[in-house]
């Protein structure tokens, strides 16, 4: 191999942030300065990807880039619309993205999903800078379009800089809350110790130059000796995205991170049951300023080097996953690759249990992120896969055993309008959407509503607990039924229920409970304090009970068991002293009754 060239390649940047804190803005901007320029022919569009050359960088920042101090070629800025977790895309190593720009709304500060990807920077060790995006909506902002920051900002007025100051503060607040250090941008020293803040404006182009110049220093000083690849060797890289493309069929976009694609190489790409081998029919990346027509959006390209963005024409990749790893075999065994992106998929292996959750998502990085998310939260996950929810999901999910696994969580994928049906025909439940947190929230939430309706439908079936007393002078009837007035003591009598009496601790059933009274009206229960009269079908007053006795409901044992262990915080103070009452008593007998 060491006859081949070695050459650094293009640092690959990831945009990540809040969603409405200007990323996609930010990312037109800079391409659209560049072309605006009357650069056109300098920013290249890749398939899910843009190139911004060095001279094309160095145009924008005026002079706070020279062309001489660099040996990168340029910037890669991934711009998948809707990768929400392209930030969880990976590379052999790591994260997919060589350094990243954290998008925050100078005026929003932080937001779940800002917190979301630093967590993913943070793990994966990424570098990265934070653009303080909107510094034009401070109040009294005086625009200095496409300017660096610092004669923008040291223009403006007194109480305009003060505003923006208090907002930047906030934000290297939230990142040293996140164990950051950080600071404005030029006041950083040593950028592997600190985080540089940027205040810009992707609407003015205010601070775009200082991002550029950022970003390539940043590249040029800790990524150097990571950007050295093997322009010759076979290419490495990761997919983006499984499309139907018209024409061709299942198509990959991917990003080449490492030597060399060509138009008929083999590869091997991660599918969903096993790596899928294929060979190459077409390379194609979009042509500049596409006609409308779809088949013209593309041209065939022979190769592509590191890096770049290309979408990949080949037989059988319908089963190919967002996220999967892509290597050209080249030269080596074939068994050799196929082992090595089958070690790769394992290392993002989800472990799946007997009962669960079916788990959905839209790259494989993003499905280990979940099943992490879903660990934390002690939710067991039956399937967990990548691609949008088909029919097959939702008959999955309705086996649960547990009616609270009866459910799909789907991270940032679409629903196959057959499984559309099959949702509403059915008791599966589906939850979809963008923000790992939030979607386990969502879930918990309707597993805690679901225990919740689960107690009370529990509770509508168990007999309650009750003490109560015949009252002297109010025997109405002696026998079928007994008829006699009772003030209940604690707990609720309900109709249909047995009736006993201790004697040495030892309840004895006197009968059944067939009627209430309150006012002359029949009632289905009465609660502690009330006074009522009630029938008792079996027993006759002066022999099986007196007026002034104590009587109880009876409580079958495993009810008593359940009342105490599952539902003492859900009945009310008095039953519960009926039922210690209760308990009590039957417990010096017998003193694991009902344990």
């Amino acid at each position: 191999m060491s006859d081949h060239a070695h050459s650094l390649r293009t640092p690959i940047v990831a945009v990540l942030g809040h969603v409405d804190h200007g990323k996609t803005s930010l990312l037109d901007k800079i391409r659209g300065s560049a072309v605006s320029d009357g650069e056109a022919g300098a920013i290249t569009q890749h398939i899910g990807a843009t190139a911004v050359p060095l001279e094309t960088i160095a145009d924008m920042s005026g002079t706070l880039v020279s062309v001489t101090d660099f040996d990168l070629p340029g910037l890669l800025f991934i711009d998948t619309p809707g990768h929400h977790s392209f930030s969880t895309l990976r590379s052999r190593g790591g994260a997919l993205a060589d350094i990243a720009i954290l998008v925050v709304d100078v005026n929003d500060g932080f937001q779940p999903q800002t917190e979301e990807a630093l967590d993913i920077l943070q793990r994966t060790g990424t570098p990265f800078v934070v653009a303080a995006n909107k510094v034009d909506t401070t109040p009294g902002w005086n625009p200095q379009p496409d300017s660096p920051i610092k004669p923008s900002y040291d223009g403006q007025s007194q109480s305009a800089r003060s505003r923006l100051d208090e907002n930047l503060y906030e934000i290297i607040g939230e990142l040293s809350d996140n164990g950051f250090s950080a600071d404005f941008y030029w006041r950083v020293q040593n950028f592997q110790k600190n985080i540089g803040v940027v205040p810009c404006s992707a609407l003015t182009g205010e601070g775009v130059p200082d991002l550029l110049a950022v970003l390539m220093g940043l590249s040029q000083r800790f990524m150097k000796s990571e950007m050295e690849i093997d322009v010759e060797g076979p290419g490495e890289g990761t997919v983006l995205e499984v499309k139907e493309e018209r024409g061709f069929g299942a198509t990959l976009d991917v990003v080449v991170y490492d030597g060399i694609i060509r138009e008929g190489d083999t590869i091997v790409v991660g599918g969903v049951d096993e790596p899928i081998i294929t060979e190459i029919r077409a390379l194609l990346q979009p042509r500049p300023n596409a006609e409308i027509r779809v088949e013209k959006r593309f041209e065939r390209v022979e190769s592509v080097t590191a890096a770049a963005g290309v979408k990949i024409a080949a037989p059988d990749l319908d089963d190919a996953m967002a996220g999967a790893p892509v290597r050209v075999v080249r030269d080596r065994p074939l068994d050799e690759v196929v082992d090595d992106v089958k070690a790769q998929l394992a290392e993002i292996e989800v472990d799946t249990a007997e009962e669960g959750v079916v788990v959905k998502a839209d790259t494989l990085g993003s499905l280990e992120a979940m099943a992490n998310g879903l660990r934390e939260a002690d939710v067991p996950i039956l399937r967990a896969e990548v691609g949008d929810i088909a029919p097959r999901d939702v008959a999955v999910a309705g086996t649960a055993r547990e009616p609270e696994h009866r459910v799909i969580l789907g991270f940032n994928v679409d629903v196959l309008s057959n499984a559309e049906r099959e949702l509403e025909a059915g008791e599966v439940r589906l939850f979809n959407d963008d923000v790992i947190y939030q979607l386990i929230e969502e879930y918990e939430t309707h597993v805690d509503e679901m225990k919740r309706a689960q107690q009370e439908t529990i509770l509508d079936k168990i007999v309650r607990p009750a003490r109560f007393q015949i009252l002297k002078d109010h025997t109405f009837r002696q026998s079928n039924p007994a008829v006699v007035g009772v003030e209940i003591m604690s707990g609720t009598i309900k109709n249909n229920t047995r009736v006993a009496k201790f004697e040495n601790n030892e309840p004895t059933r006197v009968g059944e409970l067939s009627g209430i009274q309150a006012q002359g009206d029949d009632v289905s229960a009465a609660r502690a304090g009330e006074r009522v009269s009630i029938a008792i079908d079996g027993p006759t007053v002066g022999r099986q009970i007196e007026e002034g006795d104590e009587l109880w409901v009876e409580l079958p044992e495993k009810h008593a068991k359940i009342l105490e262990q599952e539902l003492s915080d859900e009945i009310p103070a008095d039953e519960l002293e009926a039922l210690s009452g209760y308990l009590n008593k039957r417990r010096k007998r017998d003193p694991f009754w009902g344990k």
